[in-house]
Protein backbone atom coordinates (compact mmCIF):
# COMPACT_ATOMS: atom_id res chain seq x y z
CA UNK A 1 0.00 0.00 0.00
CA UNK A 2 0.95 3.45 -0.78
CA UNK A 3 1.80 5.88 2.71
CA UNK A 4 -1.74 7.39 1.48
CA UNK A 5 -3.47 4.35 1.66
CA UNK A 6 -2.10 3.01 4.73
CA UNK A 7 -2.87 5.95 6.39
CA UNK A 8 -6.66 5.43 5.60
CA UNK A 9 -6.77 1.58 6.52
CA UNK A 10 -5.41 2.54 9.76
CA UNK A 11 -7.91 5.07 10.31
CA UNK A 12 -10.95 3.15 9.02
CA UNK A 13 -9.97 0.01 10.87
CA UNK A 14 -9.86 2.41 13.89
CA UNK A 15 -13.49 3.84 13.47
CA UNK A 16 -14.55 -0.12 12.55
CA UNK A 17 -13.67 -0.87 16.72
CA UNK A 18 -16.18 1.67 17.81
CA UNK A 19 -20.03 0.53 17.52
CA UNK A 20 -21.56 3.59 17.60
CA UNK A 21 -19.82 5.40 14.62
CA UNK A 22 -20.61 2.45 11.88
CA UNK A 23 -23.96 1.24 13.61
CA UNK A 24 -27.31 3.31 13.60
CA UNK A 25 -29.40 3.16 16.39
CA UNK A 26 -28.47 1.17 19.16
CA UNK A 27 -31.12 1.56 22.10
CA UNK A 28 -32.79 -1.66 20.77
CA UNK A 29 -29.03 -3.66 19.76
CA UNK A 30 -27.82 -3.42 23.58
CA UNK A 31 -30.49 -4.38 25.34
CA UNK A 32 -31.04 -6.77 22.73
CA UNK A 33 -27.56 -8.54 23.02
CA UNK A 34 -27.71 -8.43 26.86
CA UNK A 35 -31.00 -10.39 27.22
CA UNK A 36 -29.78 -13.14 24.79
CA UNK A 37 -26.43 -13.34 25.94
CA UNK A 38 -28.16 -13.42 29.27
CA UNK A 39 -30.11 -16.65 27.56
CA UNK A 40 -33.01 -15.62 29.41
CA UNK A 41 -36.88 -15.96 28.87
CA UNK A 42 -37.94 -15.73 24.98
CA UNK A 43 -40.65 -13.03 26.38
CA UNK A 44 -38.09 -10.69 27.23
CA UNK A 45 -36.22 -10.94 23.98
CA UNK A 46 -40.05 -10.26 21.98
CA UNK A 47 -40.84 -7.11 24.59
CA UNK A 48 -37.49 -5.69 23.29
CA UNK A 49 -38.17 -6.27 19.89
CA UNK A 50 -41.87 -5.14 20.07
CA UNK A 51 -40.85 -1.74 21.70
CA UNK A 52 -39.93 -0.80 17.88
CA UNK A 53 -42.51 -1.47 15.53
CA UNK A 54 -40.51 -0.68 12.39
CA UNK A 55 -38.25 -3.43 13.96
CA UNK A 56 -41.04 -5.76 14.42
CA UNK A 57 -42.68 -5.25 11.04
CA UNK A 58 -39.03 -5.67 9.53
CA UNK A 59 -38.59 -9.52 11.28
CA UNK A 60 -42.08 -10.37 10.36
CA UNK A 61 -41.31 -9.54 6.62
CA UNK A 62 -37.75 -11.94 7.24
CA UNK A 63 -39.96 -14.72 8.82
CA UNK A 64 -41.73 -15.03 5.33
CA UNK A 65 -38.90 -15.04 2.73
CA UNK A 66 -37.33 -17.69 4.88
CA UNK A 67 -40.00 -20.10 5.53
CA UNK A 68 -41.23 -20.12 2.59
CA UNK A 69 -39.01 -23.17 1.92
CA UNK A 70 -39.80 -24.90 5.63
CA UNK A 71 -42.65 -27.08 6.69
CA UNK A 72 -43.73 -24.18 8.25
CA UNK A 73 -44.47 -21.73 5.87
CA UNK A 74 -47.44 -19.78 6.48
CA UNK A 75 -47.37 -20.77 10.10
CA UNK A 76 -46.18 -17.67 11.64
CA UNK A 77 -48.77 -15.20 11.73
CA UNK A 78 -48.04 -13.22 14.92
CA UNK A 79 -44.34 -11.84 16.21
CA UNK A 80 -43.76 -14.14 19.19
CA UNK A 81 -44.38 -17.16 16.76
CA UNK A 82 -41.67 -15.76 14.20
CA UNK A 83 -38.91 -15.06 16.87
CA UNK A 84 -39.40 -18.54 18.42
CA UNK A 85 -38.94 -20.22 15.37
CA UNK A 86 -36.10 -17.98 14.60
CA UNK A 87 -33.74 -18.62 17.69
CA UNK A 88 -32.06 -15.95 19.82
CA UNK A 89 -28.79 -15.55 17.32
CA UNK A 90 -30.65 -15.41 14.61
CA UNK A 91 -32.94 -12.69 16.31
CA UNK A 92 -29.94 -10.53 16.79
CA UNK A 93 -28.63 -10.75 13.26
CA UNK A 94 -31.83 -9.90 11.59
CA UNK A 95 -31.75 -6.69 14.34
CA UNK A 96 -28.08 -5.47 13.46
CA UNK A 97 -28.57 -5.69 9.43
CA UNK A 98 -32.06 -3.67 9.91
CA UNK A 99 -30.28 -0.94 11.90
CA UNK A 100 -26.99 -1.17 9.90
CA UNK A 101 -28.90 -0.40 6.33
CA UNK A 102 -31.28 2.31 8.57
CA UNK A 103 -27.59 3.82 8.75
CA UNK A 104 -26.95 4.29 5.64
CA UNK A 105 -29.94 7.17 5.76
CA UNK A 106 -27.20 9.28 7.52
CA UNK A 107 -24.59 9.00 4.82
CA UNK A 108 -23.66 12.09 2.54
CA UNK A 109 -23.54 10.89 -1.07
CA UNK A 110 -21.59 9.19 -2.87
CA UNK A 111 -21.50 7.44 0.10
CA UNK A 112 -25.28 6.28 0.45
CA UNK A 113 -25.53 5.57 -2.81
CA UNK A 114 -22.89 3.41 -2.78
CA UNK A 115 -24.06 1.42 0.27
CA UNK A 116 -27.25 1.31 -0.74
CA UNK A 117 -25.92 -0.52 -3.86
CA UNK A 118 -23.62 -2.82 -1.90
CA UNK A 119 -27.62 -3.33 0.01
CA UNK A 120 -29.09 -4.72 -2.74
CA UNK A 121 -26.35 -7.12 -3.61
CA UNK A 122 -26.54 -8.57 -0.39
CA UNK A 123 -30.39 -8.74 -0.37
CA UNK A 124 -30.16 -10.13 -3.95
CA UNK A 125 -27.51 -12.91 -2.90
CA UNK A 126 -30.14 -14.14 0.11
CA UNK A 127 -32.86 -14.73 -1.73
CA UNK A 128 -30.92 -16.78 -4.26
CA UNK A 129 -29.92 -18.88 -1.07
CA UNK A 130 -32.86 -19.13 -0.05
CA UNK A 131 -34.36 -19.89 -2.96
CA UNK A 132 -31.81 -22.65 -3.95
CA UNK A 133 -32.64 -24.28 -0.73
CA UNK A 134 -35.63 -25.64 -2.75
CA UNK A 135 -32.96 -27.70 -4.86
CA UNK A 136 -31.32 -29.07 -1.68
CA UNK A 137 -32.55 -32.21 -0.49
CA UNK A 138 -31.51 -31.64 3.26
CA UNK A 139 -33.86 -31.28 5.98
CA UNK A 140 -31.07 -30.03 8.41
CA UNK A 141 -30.20 -26.81 7.00
CA UNK A 142 -32.09 -23.83 8.91
CA UNK A 143 -33.57 -21.72 5.80
CA UNK A 144 -32.97 -18.46 8.75
CA UNK A 145 -29.42 -19.51 9.16
CA UNK A 146 -28.80 -19.31 5.47
CA UNK A 147 -31.09 -16.02 5.40
CA UNK A 148 -29.20 -14.22 7.65
CA UNK A 149 -25.79 -15.63 7.06
CA UNK A 150 -26.44 -14.50 3.10
CA UNK A 151 -27.00 -11.17 4.71
CA UNK A 152 -23.38 -10.64 5.63
CA UNK A 153 -21.87 -11.50 2.28
CA UNK A 154 -20.09 -8.22 2.00
CA UNK A 155 -20.04 -7.01 5.07
CA UNK A 156 -16.27 -5.97 5.27
CA UNK A 157 -16.93 -3.80 2.48
CA UNK A 158 -20.27 -2.00 3.87
CA UNK A 159 -18.64 -1.39 7.18
CA UNK A 160 -15.03 0.54 5.53
CA UNK A 161 -17.39 2.03 3.23
CA UNK A 162 -19.47 3.88 6.26
CA UNK A 163 -16.59 3.86 8.17
CA UNK A 164 -14.77 5.84 5.54
CA UNK A 165 -17.71 7.90 5.26
CA UNK A 166 -17.34 8.88 9.04
CA UNK A 167 -13.29 9.51 8.65
CA UNK A 168 -14.21 12.13 5.61
CA UNK A 169 -16.90 14.02 7.81
CA UNK A 170 -14.65 14.89 10.11
CA UNK A 171 -11.41 16.04 8.61
CA UNK A 172 -10.98 19.34 6.62
CA UNK A 173 -9.36 17.71 3.66
CA UNK A 174 -11.73 14.78 2.09
CA UNK A 175 -9.80 11.34 0.91
CA UNK A 176 -10.72 10.30 -2.45
CA UNK A 177 -12.68 7.86 -2.75
CA UNK A 178 -10.28 5.60 -5.30
CA UNK A 179 -8.07 5.18 -2.46
CA UNK A 180 -10.30 3.32 -0.02
CA UNK A 181 -11.21 1.13 -3.05
CA UNK A 182 -7.47 0.24 -3.47
CA UNK A 183 -7.51 -0.36 0.46
CA UNK A 184 -11.09 -2.80 0.32
CA UNK A 185 -9.61 -4.60 -2.61
CA UNK A 186 -6.19 -5.60 -0.92
CA UNK A 187 -7.39 -5.59 2.71
CA UNK A 188 -10.84 -7.24 2.23
CA UNK A 189 -10.42 -10.50 4.25
CA UNK A 190 -8.61 -8.11 7.24
CA UNK A 191 -11.04 -5.32 7.56
CA UNK A 192 -14.00 -7.68 7.68
CA UNK A 193 -12.93 -10.16 10.25
CA UNK A 194 -12.00 -6.66 12.61
CA UNK A 195 -15.51 -5.80 11.73
CA UNK A 196 -16.90 -9.00 13.07
CA UNK A 197 -14.81 -9.05 16.07
CA UNK A 198 -15.10 -5.25 17.16
CA UNK A 199 -19.18 -5.59 16.37
CA UNK A 200 -19.48 -8.30 18.62
CA UNK A 201 -20.83 -10.85 16.12
CA UNK A 202 -21.65 -14.21 17.16
CA UNK A 203 -18.51 -16.68 16.12
CA UNK A 204 -20.91 -19.23 14.50
CA UNK A 205 -21.78 -16.27 12.20
CA UNK A 206 -18.14 -15.50 11.44
CA UNK A 207 -17.24 -19.17 10.92
CA UNK A 208 -19.66 -19.88 8.46
CA UNK A 209 -18.72 -16.55 6.75
CA UNK A 210 -15.11 -18.08 5.99
CA UNK A 211 -17.02 -21.22 4.91
CA UNK A 212 -18.80 -19.34 2.80
CA UNK A 213 -15.87 -17.57 1.25
CA UNK A 214 -13.77 -20.77 0.92
CA UNK A 215 -11.53 -19.45 3.99
CA UNK A 216 -12.57 -22.52 5.99
CA UNK A 217 -13.67 -26.12 5.39
CA UNK A 218 -16.09 -28.31 6.35
CA UNK A 219 -17.49 -31.85 6.64
CA UNK A 220 -20.82 -30.44 7.97
CA UNK A 221 -23.61 -31.27 4.86
CA UNK A 222 -26.15 -28.76 6.72
CA UNK A 223 -23.49 -25.74 7.11
CA UNK A 224 -25.40 -22.57 5.64
CA UNK A 225 -21.44 -21.49 4.52
CA UNK A 226 -21.84 -23.85 2.23
CA UNK A 227 -25.17 -22.64 0.59
CA UNK A 228 -23.92 -19.62 0.38
CA UNK A 229 -20.37 -20.50 -0.92
CA UNK A 230 -22.26 -21.95 -4.53
CA UNK A 231 -23.95 -18.39 -4.82
CA UNK A 232 -20.63 -16.41 -4.18
CA UNK A 233 -18.63 -18.18 -6.05
CA UNK A 234 -21.14 -18.09 -8.88
CA UNK A 235 -21.15 -14.23 -8.63
CA UNK A 236 -17.37 -14.20 -7.96
CA UNK A 237 -17.55 -12.67 -5.23
CA UNK A 238 -15.18 -15.10 -2.66
CA UNK A 239 -12.67 -12.92 -0.44
CA UNK A 240 -9.19 -13.38 -1.90
CA UNK A 241 -7.29 -15.03 0.65
CA UNK A 242 -4.74 -12.84 2.82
Amino acid sequence: MTDLEQQVFTQVRAIIGNEEQVIGRRGILLPLKKAIIADGDIQNVIDIVSSDPALSAHLLWRSSTADQVSALANKNRSLKDALVRFGQVNIYRYAFTFYLKERFDELNEPYKKLACGYWSLTESIAADCVDSLHHINNDEIVPDEVQTLALFSVFGDIIALTAFAYLNSEVDKPYPLSVLKSVIEHQQQRLTMDAFESLGLDEELRDEFLIAHNLRQTHQAASAGLVLRRTLAKRNLLLKPL
